[in-house]
């Protein structure tokens, strides 16, 4: 176990993630100085734990002479990089990394690595579930929600951590190097906190930064930024399709014309796993999500076995396309998680009933015409948040759009008058949640709540 001792460590968020780094440094001996801009509830508690661990720590800002004599600051995941206090001078002579580039140079675990643009948190999920079916220690962590010094506290150490990185987190990543690398895909995202779109995947492949000979990347074939992105890293290279046909000298997985999932790990040896239909997770792009995790849980040891079984045990994770639950004839879907318009294009493609979306929250900086022609089969699109005049203004001409400026409660109930018997009612916002909630869970969790409050008030009625 590495020892900190002697050393001052800076946390900046004492969010989750925050709050166990510091819990990491003062489990391994450093000093701790952590602290907040926010002060909420939940940031001083963090704060007390802390304080009551031996360390030190401040809500409501940031001592910036207490930061500038730490040897490293480490930065939580819902910092972003351009905060004003990382641009400050009296601080820019520290080196400031990642979270989970903190949590890997201390954990004892073999390590993979999943990013992408959307998919990243199913195909992480699924890749652990099917590894842990197999009898193998192997918790996913990261962006997915367990900070990854959660895990590097754990004893004994797991034998493998699955982890999700985000495109924040690879960007203070320097020595993270992934024994297995995933990149599910690629499309404009963070356009609110990027100067661009090539910034945004400059980050993303920095999960590729540290390949060795021994690496193994797991990529998919039928996006070919993705592809590409991995340039000429050293690793030997998996790759997972679900439209074509792979070319026989092409190894990872790939789904048939009649639906079936098949592993080719090695040359002119396929190993069929599930057809499409015995999947619990909706849509289509769900399958390239299985073939990914599949592909990554064969390469680290799982027999094709256990991975049958865990394809067809797997649920989706919340707020990812989750079914909720279907009453007088109408399903309502909570895909809270889709935070940009490529992710809810994805599950609006994956609707097979007319549908009601709702769209909308903080702004990202992308046009959400970029949903047309599939948003037209829409239903009625109702629009919400502070991105609502946006999101009207993009569709309206094309697509029946309801602005509601209401609360969420009026959001939902509006969903629900449009709603007709045999539709589904689609919370795939397209925006991030900060206008109105803390997270995408929180709205996640307030659409489930209502949903539930509208279906037990009709029951009673």
């Amino acid at each position: 176990m590495r020892s900190l001792e002697g050393e001052a460590i800076g946390v900046l968020g004492l969010a989750r993630s925050g709050l166990a780094a510091a819990r990491l440094a003062l489990a391994r001996g450093a000093r701790v100085y952590a602290s907040d801009a926010g002060d909420s509830p939940a940031a001083r508690q963090a704060a007390e734990e802390i304080r009551a661990l031996g360390g030190e720590a401040e809500t409501g800002g940031h001592d910036l002479g207490r930061l500038a004599r730490c040897g490293r600051i480490v930065l939580s995941p819902g910092i972003p990089p351009t905060a004003k206090v990382l641009r400050e001078p009296s601080i820019a002579h520290v080196p400031v990394i990642a979270e989970v580039e903190f949590a890997y140079g201390l954990l004892g675990s073999r390590v993979i690595g999943i990013t992408g643009t959307n998919g990243k948190t199913t195909t992480t999920a699924l890749a652990a579930h099917l590894l842990q079916t197999a009898g193998i220690d192997a918790p996913a962590g990261g962006n997915i929600g367990t900070a990854l010094s959660e895990l590097a506290l754990r004893e004994p150490q797991p034998a493998l951590a699955v982890v999700e990185v985000s495109s924040f987190q690879l960007a203070g990543t320097r020595d993270f190097a992934p024994e297995i690398g995933v990149l599910t895909n690629l499309a404009p995202d963070h356009l609110d906190w990027y100067p661009d779109v090539e910034a945004y995947y400059a980050d993303k492949a920095r999960l590729f930064r540290n390949a060795r000979p021994e690496s193994r990347w797991v990529l998919n074939a039928e996006d070919a930024r993705a592809r590409g992105l991995a340039g000429d890293a050293p690793g030997e290279r998996y790759h997972f399709r679900v439209a074509s046909p792979p070319p026989p000298e092409e190894l990872g997985g790939y789904v048939t014309e009649d639906g079936r999932l098949k592993l080719r790990m090695q040359a002119e040896r396929d190993e069929p796993l599930v057809h499409r239909s015995e999947l619990r997770i909706l849509g289509a792009h769900n399958a390239a999500n299985a073939l990914a995790a599949a592909i990554t849980a064969r390469l680290a040891g799982a027999p094709v076995e256990a991975i049958r079984e865990g394809l067809r045990t797997f649920r989706a994770p919340p707020h990812r396309l989750e079914p909720v639950g279907e009453y007088e004839g109408v399903l309502w879907v909570n895909d809270s998680k889709a935070t940009n318009v490529s992710s809810t294009l994805v599950a609006v493609r994956s609707m097979d009933r007319p549908f009601v979306l709702l769209l909308g929250g903080r702004h990202k900086g992308e046009p959400y015409t970029a949903l047309l022609p599939d948003v037209g089969r829409a239903r009625r699109v109702v629009a919400f948040g502070e991105a609502a005049e946006i999101v009207e203004r993009d569709l309206a001409e094309h697509v029946p759009v309801a602005r509601v400026d209401g609360p969420f409660d009026e959001v939902v109930r509006s969903a629900r008058a449009f709603a007709r018997e045999g539709d589904a009612v689609l919370l795939s916002p397209a925006c991030s949640s900060f206008d109105m909630f803390a997270n995408y869970e929180e709205r996640g969790r307030a659409f489930v709540e209502l949903v539930t409050r509208e279906r037990n008030e009709d029951a009673r009625a």
